[in-house]
């Protein structure tokens, strides 16, 4: 009998110690065997699934090695330059989590991490060539393996409501450019729990400011008021003068190139190639050229009247607006101009959409996106897209949407200088034009006085294999007729 005895209170322990027990099962049995009134049991080790439980360990692994590569970003880019990355050998990562930032012969494209796990190698450096389908970073990811038991330890903290939500959240893909992404990730804020305000819910820098002034207590700082500067007096307008025709003698180059005595073999990369690529299909096209002049001195007044009102709505007014619009109405006139033709010459193709695409000197080189729809934008809407095709641009952003699709294009080299040019088209469109810079010059008007005039010179190309001159002509006559009378745009505009 102090054997049972004994026997039981061993069991009566072991029971005060698996005080919380629901949802529990049995991991090794227990048998109750009535003999002589002793009892046995194999173990005391029992498995559950509930926070602060004794459960059986299972080792975890050191982890495995995961290489991942470069998919296919599409448009059969085969290759793509790693321009930054945005972790390191070391960080943590998680899914949809920003990896680094790689620019094609197309467009700048942002890589995310498709695991949870820990950077180990990066298998470029800064500027290298990256491949498609080879390696682009080591990621250690845990994996668990069902090994002998050892110990019973206590288990961690059940993952809580508001985790598993986020994580649900998180499998969604956060839109936010590189700039956000890194601004979010320099202050430890993730994304999925900001609201974007974008378009498509996408996460603006607004948005990761105001988070962060709501989680800190911030206030953010008003956007300051612009300075009342007197007018200068007669004595300074001298001065002025000088600095205006200091201002018009062309700066040099900012960056001087230094010559060290021998010659350098620099292979091509990025817009370079789809240059080469380009110009070389261009060559098969038998060009045809027209040129002539635009007086744009009623646009010009429009324009000055018009811009504090966009100013306001935050939209800088330039000219392209107009020019692309008046395009767009001389499309809907003549659609063999927003045409493409085959390889082979056998059919035309008319475009529905008016992309009409604006050339841009950018640090990478020469990009031409474009503005989709134009014939279904006001002047305003072209505007506003106008501004953020050139703020993509002149932070290398473009995304590949924004530089494909295109069916005409207008390329503004006057805002470098010149006058007249030779442009070449971009295939498969079948026509561009060139336009130069604004000059101030004398001309007679409809009473044969002379007065001053703004005029601006237009070159035209087109594929003459489709496209004669007598088109190209009356192309050019209705789309002069619309900016040197802007009130006329009215009339066709829907």
């Amino acid at each position: 009998m102090a054997a049972v005895v004994a026997l039981r209170r061993s069991c009566r322990a072991a029971a005060e110690r698996l005080f919380c027990i629901p949802h529990t099962r049995p991991y090794s049995s227990i048998r109750l065997v009535k003999a002589r009134y002793i009892y046995g049991f194999d173990k005391s080790a029992w498995r559950h699934r509930h926070q602060c439980r004794l459960f059986r360990t299972t080792p975890v692994s050191s982890g495995q090695i995961v290489q991942f590569k470069l998919s296919d970003i599409g448009e059969g880019i085969t290759e793509v330059t790693v321009k930054e990355w945005y972790v390191k050998e070391g960080d943590v990562v998680s899914q949809f989590d920003s990896i680094c930032e790689v620019q094609s012969d197309k467009a700048s494209v942002t890589i995310t991490s498709r695991y949870d796990g820990i950077i180990r190698k990066l298998h470029y450096e800064l500027d290298a060539i990256a491949h498609v389908g080879k390696p682009l970073v080591d990621i250690e990811t845990a994996i668990v393996k069902d090994v002998a038991p050892e110990e019973d330890v206590v288990e961690t903290p059940a993952v809580s409501h508001e985790e598993q939500t986020h994580q649900e959240i998180k499998g969604h893909k956060t839109l936010a450019t590189p700039a956000v992404r890194r601004l979010a990730m320099e202050n430890n804020i993730k994304l999925s729990e900001v609201v974007g305000t974008g378009k498509d819910n996408r996460i603006l820098k607004e948005d990761i400011l105001n988070y962060l002034a709501k989680q800190t207590g911030a206030i953010l700082p008003l956007s300051p008021k612009p300075e009342i500067i007197p007018p200068p007096r007669k004595m300074d307008l001298a001065a002025d003068s000088s600095k205006e025709k200091a201002s018009r003698i062309p700066m040099p180059v900012s960056k001087p190139v230094v010559l060290s005595g021998k010659d350098k073999t620099v292979a091509l990369s990025g817009f370079q190639k789809v240059m080469v690529k380009t110009m070389t299909a261009a060559l098969k096209i038998p060009h045809f050229g027209y040129c002539d002049e635009v007086n744009l001195t009623q646009l010009i007044q429009l324009r000055e009247e018009l811009k504090p009102v966009a100013q306001e709505r935050g939209v800088n007014l330039t000219f392209m607006p107009f020019f692309l619009k008046a395009a767009s109405l001389g499309l809907l006139q003549y659609p063999i101009l927003n045409a493409s033709v085959d390889e082979n010459c056998q059919n035309i193709t008319y475009k529905a959409s008016h992309n009409i695409g604006v050339a841009m000197d950018t640090g990478q080189g020469l990009v031409v996106p474009n503005v989709k729809n134009v014939e279904a934008r006001s002047v305003f809407e072209v505007a506003s897209e106008l501004n953020r095709l050139q703020n993509l641009g002149t932070t290398n952003q473009l995304g590949t949407s924004d530089l494909t699709g295109g069916t005409f294009t207008l390329s503004n080299i006057g805002t470098i200088g010149g006058t007249y040019a030779k442009p070449v088209i971009l295939p498969p469109e079948v026509a561009i034009g060139a336009l130069g810079k604004i000059q101030i010059v004398p001309r007679f008007n409809g009473k044969g006085e002379i007065v001053k005039a703004q005029i601006m010179n237009v070159s035209w190309s087109a594929d003459h294999r489709i496209i004669d001159g007598a088109t190209m002509s009356r192309f050019s006559n209705l789309w002069k007729s619309y900016l040197e009378n802007p009130a006329s745009m009215l009339l066709d505009l829907k």
